[in-house]
């Protein structure tokens, strides 16, 4: 009796779940994996807006739309529908040269709609993962097709999150995620993040975003610009840093570092694309557009795996330019997958049609407001956020800023505290990040907060 027979036809009991968590530890290898987090997993069998259901009929809160998005809710059947006609009326059809399919060309079109004027043509990738690559490989090619090779160094960040392929996992800041894979990819350089809660500046000149923008132009010259390809840069920090919204200087300056040493801006959208921070995409709370533009997450709300690279009308002539033999040779089998296409479309359209761009403006100013009055808890450092996306950061000595030792664990003790509450979220550390459905209402939100301020009572200042 296969696995989905066991979850249909058994009761509802501690023997069906043990059966299932058997399997799973002995045949399942999950994200990050590492058995001992799964001893006693939460098994998932619903969801319905703003809610998961586990095996024994519980109700949780998304609080981080699944893993950052979910964003029109769990259950939309329209996108489930726009998927069964596009594979009944055609499955699957390739995207190489040569090929196309309306699903694609009309994407494309719509998202010329949605972004940053300068951003002239697409290529859909499978998540952002590979879009990361997609987007280094193209800046490469750029800067080689028009006869420079040598300018193929990419620029990131610490606390950085730009995915886990060979070449994402080596943009990325953090160094879990490269440390035990051996050495890696060469080419890559970090500076410091824009860290408004800790980062330091020896610097009385400049505010301190510029100071930390400016740590892009030092590494820049050090290296020599005829070797800088592009830098890399979330507008908000999510995956890695634990939603950190830059100062509002940051991104103009770093735009005018960019063009005044011929490097390439690559956005990397995947967590604040569609609508998350309350505007379509997150420079625009900023003026700033980039020379490459990268989304996931919320193209599809996770109904379906895409994602995707946006590129600007000069990248696009130099790709359009060269012979034949000199061509941009990079793809994927499901480049442009014809279901995720039409999901992409479906999604798009209820996000346009719900307004839910303008609902988490305004959502997100009631979650941040609301968390922000529990700034006053003796172990909450920081609170922050940008639209529907929100982090609070806990701390051993409010004063100081100093962090819980490693071992101290109290992430995983405040991660359950919130669970045991009714909501599911993460924590990067002793961040708890918040990132709901678009579609959250105001009693959910007020829930969130509830929970969240009773967590860090119970944990941090009662010691349980």
């Amino acid at each position: 009796m296969s696995l989905q027979s066991k979850v249909e036809t058994l009761e509802t009991n501690g023997l069906e779940k043990a059966e299932i968590v058997r399997i799973d530890q002995r045949h399942l290898i999950h994200p990050q994996h590492h058995p001992s987090e799964h001893l006693n997993p939460h098994v998932w069998v619903g969801g319905d807006g703003v809610t998961l259901t586990s095996l024994d009929g519980k109700s949780y809160i998304d609080g981080l739309s699944g893993m950052w998005n979910v964003y029109v809710g769990h259950g939309r059947r329209e996108l489930a529908a726009a998927a069964w006609r596009q594979l009944t009326e055609l499955s699957f059809a390739t995207a190489y040269a040569g090929s196309t399919h309306k699903p694609a060309v009309e994407l494309a079109e719509k998202l010329k709609l949605l972004v940053y004027p300068d951003i002239e043509a697409f290529y859909f990738t499978l998540g952002g993962s590979d879009a990361t690559d997609t987007s280094i490989r193209t800046a490469r090619f750029f800067w080689s097709a028009q006869g420079r090779p040598e300018k193929f160094k990419i620029i990131s960040r610490r606390l950085s999150y730009h995915g886990s392929t060979v070449g994402a996992a080596a943009a990325t800041g953090v160094e879990e995620f490269s440390s035990v894979f051996g050495p890696r990819a060469n080419g890559f350089l970090q500076i410091d993040t824009p860290y408004p809660y800790r980062f330091r500046t020896e610097r009385k000149d400049v505010s301190p975003g510029v100071a930390a923008a400016d740590l892009l132009e030092e590494v820049i010259l050090r290296e020599g610009p005829e070797t800088v390809a592009a830098f890399i840069a979330e507008p908000v920090q999510g995956g890695g840093g634990g939603v950190i919204v830059p100062p509002a200087d940051y991104f103009p300056r770093i735009r005018e570092i960019c063009d005044r040493y011929e490097v390439l801006f690559i956005s990397d959208e995947v967590i604040t694309g569609f609508g998350r921070t309350g505007h379509w995409f997150a420079l625009e709370h900023w003026g700033v557009t980039p020379d490459i533009l990268q989304f996931a997450k919320g193209i599809t709300s996770g109904y379906f795996p895409l994602g995707g690279v946006g590129v600007s009308g000069a990248i696009k002539q130099v790709m359009d330019s060269v012979p034949a033999e000199r061509r941009w040779m990079h793809g994927y089998t499901c480049s442009a997958h014809p279901a995720g296409c039409a999901v992409a479309l479906a999604n798009i359209r209820i996000l346009e049609e719900e307004k839910l761009v303008e609902w988490a403006a305004r959502q997100g100013k009631r979650l941040l407001g609301k968390l922000k009055l529990l700034g006053d808890r003796p172990h909450v450092g920081d609170v922050r956020g940008l639209g529907l996306l929100a982090g609070i950061e806990l701390v051993a000595d409010k004063a100081t800023g100093e962090r819980y030792p490693p071992d101290s664990g109290i992430g995983k003790k405040v991660r359950n505290a919130l669970f045991s509450r009714g909501l599911l979220t993460r924590l990067i550390d002793e961040t708890i990040c918040l990132a709901p459905p678009l579609v959250i209402g105001d009693d959910d939100i007020d829930r969130i907060v509830d929970i969240v301020g009773e967590a860090i009572v119970e944990v941090t200042e009662t010691g349980r």
